[in-house]
């Protein structure tokens, strides 16, 4: 039996449990029926149901909040040793199953195996990370004035929205609820209606590693019946939120009239900056990967090439020979580097985009087609002769296409990379320090990374500008989002008061 069938046999035994119940919400640590009744879980690869889903509705959404509510005040003064302990075995139960969360994520959004096997364990990492943060996430600072001694603390906000998109479900999401739940908060969570069978596994690990009912329960729906409900809470204090921008301003507006605090991870049309005295084979490297892995489907992608002219020939040649290399086939063979994209809607707005790229007049220069009979799979793509107006420079795809663009100049490279709506990563290539200096410094984008593909360090600041999000994860930034600061001023000793209304 080769690894694809052995993935296989796997899959048909993770998936057995779910073909009488399908996946139900769970709230206040019980299973739940969705108010609205079901819908099918479809898989990418060969377009078969997987499984019904529970269809969440505000009512739903309405015992969750009331559950995390009811639930907040015990969790929130739990000792923080204790909170620590449980966020760690929580990180245990994903270990424990990284490979069923891997093989039912690539079913569920066709991601490759190769990637979500690592993804799996990204999120264990998400649990202990901030776990080792829980002690001092109330710490403040000490502003002593001639009259008082202030003091600053911090307190959870109280009971969160977390929603999630379905290109990496199950890392994303514990990137989100992990700090929610180090902080003291409790959790809401809506994952996307695309790929909600990982959400589910989460929740069953965090209960058995002890967390407390109602400190994070699950709905799943549609974005206009659940996540709306859940946006318009009143008891739900603050939304995180991961997807599209247009999806942002949506929820900005249904957030106002309780004035939820918002954070938003949005979309990118983000630029990789290759000079032509860069390390190149390193750097197409790092293009190729930042592309054309997770299925271009990620907000850090650089879907945007922007190559200098002196070895923009070779270097397009180079792709070429490369992206006709890269392996298209089932998620759950490990040699796959492709796997089919997200669902029908999505698949046909990426494959519109190979009669844009020729109407706008940009080349084919690979891809540009769909692959196979059945299944939302097409080939990787590479637009040159493109320029930053057309809209494959400045629309977002998400998925495995790239558009090349020729500069001449570092100050022509940089009016390019900054004219679009988006600003979420930039990635340059240089062995001029000063250069590298000079341009991040005026590159506008959130995260930047220099000579080097996109490496996560959790204690860094993760977050775009522009279009690509408001707010930052990780490291303290996180607690920021999820937690208030307060401020408690004791006089030292008597001192001069302004007497009112005194005879």
């Amino acid at each position: 039996m080769n690894a694809l069938d052995e993935n296989l046999q796997k899959l048909r035994k993770y998936l057995a449990r779910f073909e009488s119940t399908g996946i139900q919400n769970r709230i206040n640590g019980n299973d739940v029926g969705g108010e609205l009744g079901q819908f099918a879980s479809i898989s990418p690869v060969d377009k078969s149901a997987i499984c019904q889903v529970a269809r969440g509705g505000a009512t739903d959404i309405d015992a969750a909040a009331k559950a995390a509510s009811n639930a907040f005040a015990s969790w929130r003064d739990l000792p923080a040793k204790q909170r620590r302990e449980i966020l760690i075995s929580v990180a245990e139960g994903i270990e424990a199953r990284a490979e069923e969360i891997a093989i039912c994520e690539c079913w569920d959004t066709g991601q490759a195996y190769k990637f979500m096997s690592k993804a799996a364990l990204r999120g264990a990492e998400n649990f202990r990370y901030f776990a080792d943060q829980v002690i001092q996430a109330r710490d403040g600072q000490h502003l002593k004035s001639p009259t008082l001694m202030n003091i600053t603390t911090r307190v959870p906000i109280g009971p969160v929205g977390v929603i999630t998109p379905w290109n990496t479900p199950f890392m994303l999401s514990t990137w989100k609820i992990a700090p929610a739940l180090a902080s003291g908060c409790t959790v809401v969570h809506k994952p996307a209606e695309a790929s909600p069978l990982t959400a589910r596994l989460l929740v069953e690990i965090a209960e058995e590693a002890g967390l407390p009912a109602g400190v994070l329960n699950t709905v799943n729906g549609f974005g206009e019946e659940a996540g709306k409900a859940l946006t318009e809470h009143p008891l739900i204090r603050a939304i995180a939120f991961v997807g599209e921008s247009k999806t942002g301003s949506i929820i900005t507006k249904q957030g106002a009239d309780t004035l939820k605090r918002l954070h938003f991870e949005l979309g990118g049309k983000n630029p990789v900056i290759v000079f032509d005295d860069a390390d190149l084979e390193r750097a197409l490297d790092a293009v190729i990967f930042m592309i054309y892995s997770i299925n271009g489907e990620r907000c850090t992608s650089s879907s945007r090439l922007l190559v200098q002219d002196t070895i923009r020939e070779t270097f397009e040649a180079k792709l070429v020979e490369r992206v006709n290399n890269i392996k298209v086939g089932h998620p759950l063979d490990p040699a796959t580097e492709i796997g089919p994209l997200i669902s029908e809607e999505h698949f046909n707005k990426v494959v519109s985009y190979f009669d844009i790229a020729k109407t706008d007049g940009a080349t084919i220069a690979a891809g540009g087609k769909t692959q196979g009979d059945e299944g939302y799979f097409v080939a990787p793509t590479l637009f040159t002769d493109a320029n930053n107006q057309m809209r494959i420079a400045q629309e977002e795809i998400f998925g495995p296409v790239l558009t090349s663009i020729e500069f001449s100049t570092e100050a022509q490279a940089l009016e390019i990379a900054n004219d679009t709506q988006y600003g979420l990563t930039g990635y340059v290539w240089t062995n001029d320090l000063t250069r590298a200096l000079r341009f991040t410094d005026k590159l506008e984008a959130g995260m930047i990374w220099v000579n080097s593909e996109n490496v996560r360090h959790l204690p860094t600041p993760f977050g775009g500008v522009k279009s690509s999000g408001i707010g930052r994860d990780g490291g303290d930034w996180s607690f920021e989002f999820y937690m208030e600061q307060k401020h408690i001023g004791f006089a030292m000793g008597q001192h001069k008061m302004t007497k009112l209304g005194a005879l």
